[in-house]
């Protein structure tokens, strides 16, 4: 407890010691991240290859749509459209549809049957 009043008391009087103290705050962690990014990081294209035959055919489906909504989102950026109805319906727990006529669909909502056996 005593080396954390040190810590305040100095950091309050001396500036150049909070700014140092600050630095060191931010830049050891960021060091620290980048090297353990960079140690785990592997760039190995077989590795890649059999991580990617070993994967669960639902984790492949959902990188399909993921690239799939990626794709439709930055076409609509290119091409200048107004995306703020997709921030609404987000908000709003709606989802888009893949029907151009009909772009805003909600989610389903859970069963009713639940909600009657309660009440």
């Amino acid at each position: 407890m005593s080396a954390w009043r040190w810590l305040v008391t100095i950091t309050r009087d001396s500036r150049s010691f909070f700014f140092t103290f600050a630095t060191l705050c931010g830049v050891v962690p960021g060091v620290i991240g980048y090297g353990v990014m960079q140690v785990t990081n592997s760039t190995n294209p077989e590795l890649e290859a059999r991580l990617r035959k070993s994967a669960r055919p639902e984790t492949v489906m959902m990188g399909k749509v993921n690239q799939e909504r990626l794709a439709e989102y930055l076409g609509e950026l290119k091409q200048k459209q107004d995306t703020n109805d997709r921030y609404v319906a987000a908000l709003r727990g709606e989802t888009l549809t893949r029907k151009p006529y009909q772009r805003i669909q909600p989610v389903p909502k859970p069963s009713d049957t639940v909600t009657t056996k309660a009440q």
